[in-house]
């Protein structure tokens, strides 16, 4: 087979716009309810919608619900904090679901299909979500944001009948707790006495300081008595869950990483006072050490692990920047790793000894597994591209030291393609990636869109920036103050080490980011010289701007991360990249969705104003109908190959390939 001789970044590629748009779905909130098995995916195609679908133990699959109304197609999802997350519930084959469309809850029961879909609220001001069936009381908990009177929205626990008597009267929702900023996580006990939940006030965020209660429950479902359970400055709780014999397991960092807790000393004892229960409680650890067994709750409904059955937990973690599943002893906290090939993303579930999670590999997308009796099989790709193995381009793990002494970690992508090589002497140009948050992290599963890059000759470096998680929480704490500063500096300095080590064009290095990634990327345009292009989907440019408009959920998110609460302060101008554009001098495009409800479009519109006044080549995209983020295939693959003709446009590599966006001042 012969290989053509060609400059990086303009390879030919089988990777298109269409092999994570019109081949591709998002997968999410896989859930077990007995031999079944239930997930929510994304169509781009469909511009986004959540469709729940369910495969049978029997081996069918397909979409489970019904029209609403019999005229259109339910969109599972909820915009509860803004990002959402768990939309939906099942039980014994009942669904209880959110409709992105108009925000009502609805239900469904599978074994009764000829009701159709029934509402339980009314259509109002209030979105729900992370929903928990109770049916022995005929009652659905879940969290309600309540954006109908003057301020911020109202969030708290209530209880949703599941006879529809709230879908004509919104008084026969009980309000079940209410007094703190944020409530979140309710989890019922297998016995239907104790609910168990996760709370916290600004201006912290659910992983910076948050706390872990318990109440018993009244005949009618309200609560009675309370213990706060975990209530630790600076400790964050995550997931609560109980056990199948009713003791109650969380995941917290007091021990500065996300590690297992037992609680212990619920269960009613005959002839005892029916609140006994919160006199003996006693909490230890399970398999303590330097591993995270759950993420920050950006969304709604981690589920991170889950019973598999009395004695054993099955869970996921990570360890060393590797990722895991297997099970964790309920009595003594013995962990036992299974060896499946798959590193699972966070999301497991499990019953009747068959667990089911979404994983991905280095050399296949994401994807539900399924664990059944010692084989391991797919049950349902992300993607239906299949990458050739020849061109994948798998993750090697870079750790260097910043500029500062300390280190910084990210995940290096070479370019790979067996069809071409590039001329002798020639290196390729790096793309520098910032993930989103800032509190998150990049992992090293097969990417499609790093593949896109990557087979057309480009080099990435994924950066995982002092402030990511995965890494316990001193290494998150760092940016604590530090945003804009440090974050790039290790961007920098990444980009840096590669040059320094000979892989990449030092001519060539973009960096691009998304949302706070956005952020980074347009300071760091603003604080170094080593990138001569960038790119900026959705960031945000101004911060005194973002503060005075930010929903709730993140209203006090960038004082935590600034160092400083009093918007005056002279910070807040001096991180903000509005305020920095005559530092700009490297081209930058910037994509941003027209309705854009955390970041307004407005912000990338000033950015661009300032630059083009001010001289420096600059391109701006609206995506009219588009949010935080990119939900419309159309939108998805134009944005993909903007970006690709962007950097090759201004980096002067010649291609037949036709320019999509306009560039002032080159």
């Amino acid at each position: 087979m012969s290989v053509t001789v060609a400059p990086h970044g303009i390879w030919k590629s089988p990777i298109t716009g269409d092999s994570f748009t019109a081949r591709s779905v998002t997968l999410s909130q896989v859930r077990v309810d007995g031999p079944d098995t239930y997930w929510v995916e994304g169509h781009p195609l469909e511009g986004g919608r959540g469709t729940l679908l369910r495969r049978r133990g029997t081996g069918e699959t397909g979409e489970v619900l019904p029209l609403i109304d019999g005229v259109r197609l339910p969109d599972v999802g909820t915009r509860v904090h803004e990002y959402g997350g768990k939309a939906y519930a099942v039980h014994h084959g009942v669904i209880v679901f959110s409709d992105r469309t108009d925000g009502r809850v609805y239900a469904y029961d599978t074994s009764d299909p000829r009701r159709g879909v029934r509402p339980l609220t009314t259509l109002s001001k209030v979105r729900y979500g992370d929903f928990w069936i109770a049916d022995v009381r005929d009652l659905v908990y879940a969290v309600a944001e309540d954006h109908s009177g003057p301020g911020e929205p109202v969030n708290s626990i209530v209880a949703i009948p599941l006879d529809g008597s709230a879908a004509r009267d919104d008084s026969a929702i009980i309000p079940v707790f209410g007094e703190t900023d944020f409530a979140q996580a309710p989890v019922v006990s297998p016995d239907g006495t104790k609910l168990a939940w996760i709370s916290w006030n600004h201006p912290n965020m659910p992983w910076t300081s948050s706390q872990l209660r318990v109440a018993s429950l009244t005949f009618e479902g309200r609560i009675d008595r309370e213990v706060v359970l975990v209530d630790q400055p600076g400790v964050c709780v995550y997931e609560p869950r109980w056990t199948l014999d009713g003791d109650l397991i969380h995941v917290d960092d007091s021990s500065s990483w996300a590690n297992l807790y037992r609680t212990q000393g619920f269960v009613w004892n005959e002839g005892e006072d029916p609140n006994a229960w919160t006199t003996r409680l006693r909490t230890r650890s399970l398999h303590p050490g330097r591993r995270a067994f759950s993420h920050p709750h950006w969304q709604l409904g981690l589920h991170s692990y889950d019973n598999y059955d009395n004695d054993l937990l099955v869970c996921s973690w990570v360890e060393d920047q590797e990722w895991h599943i297997g099970t964790v002893r309920v009595d003594n906290g013995m962990a036992e790793e299974w060896a499946t090939g798959w590193w699972p993303i966070g999301n497991v579930a499990a019953a009747d000894g068959r667990v089911v999670f979404l994983a991905d590999s280095a050399t296949h997308t994401p994807a539900i597994i399924e664990v059944s009796r010692g084989k391991t099989k797919v049950l349902r790709p992300s993607s239906e591209a299949e990458v050739p193995a020849a061109l994948i381009s798998t993750a090697q793990m870079l750790t260097w030291k910043t500029s500062d002494g300390e280190e910084s970690h990210g995940l290096y992508y070479a370019p790979v393609n067996p069809d071409f090589r590039a001329p002798d002497g020639e290196l390729p140009p790096l793309i520098v990636n910032v993930h989103g948050g800032p509190t998150s992290a990049s992992r090293p599963g097969l990417s499609v869109p790093f593949q896109y890059w990557t087979s057309r000759g480009f080099a990435v470096l994924d950066v995982n920036f002092r402030g990511s998680t995965s890494f316990g929480r001193a290494y998150r704490q760092k940016l604590n103050g530090q945003w804009g500063v440090m974050d790039v500096q290790d961007c920098v300095d990444g980009a840096q080490y590669l040059i320094n080590l000979g892989y990449v064009d030092p001519k060539r290095i973009a960096i691009r980011g998304s949302s706070s990634g956005g952020f980074t990327a347009l300071n760091a345009l603003a604080s170094s010289d080593v990138f001569t292009a960038g790119a900026s989907f959705y960031g945000i440019a101004d911060l005194v701007k973002l503060a005075q408009s930010s929903h709730k959920f993140e209203s006090h998110y960038d004082q935590l991360l600034i160092g400083s609460d009093d918007v005056s302060d002279p910070v807040w101008a001096q991180r903000s990249p509005i305020n920095r554009v005559d530092q700009i001098h490297a081209p930058l495009l910037l994509l941003h969705g027209g309705e854009d409800p955390v970041v307004p479009a407005a912000q990338a519109e000033e950015m661009y104003e300032a630059l083009r006044a001010g001289g420096n080549a600059v391109a701006l995209k609206l995506y009219q109908g588009e949010g935080h983020g990119f939900r419309s295939a159309v939108n998805i693959k134009d944005a993909w190959q903007t970006e690709l003709s962007f950097y090759r446009t201004v980096w002067g590599i010649a291609t037949d390939a036709p320019i999509h966006v306009e560039i002032a001042n080159l």
